[in-house]
């Protein structure tokens, strides 16, 4: 992914996961519920979550 396409993530989307990820990592379930509740792709959660050095871990479905 180019730079220019991560400074695209929508800001409330990454306020949300700074907030779910306190010890800078999230889990697959919570990132998924803030998708679902922004009402965002995975990819986009996913870009957010690499943009800012969020660690995702428990991902059973290889979503992220």
């Amino acid at each position: 992914m180019q730079n220019d396409d991560k400074a695209n993530v929508d800001p409330k989307v990454k306020e949300a996961i700074l907030e779910a990820a306190s010890d800078g990592r999230i889990s697959c379930p919570e990132a998924r519920d803030i998708a679902f509740s922004l009402g965002v792709d995975l990819k986009v959660i996913g870009d957010a979550c690499d943009e800012l050095d969020i660690k995702l871990y428990g991902c059973a479905l290889g979503c992220f």
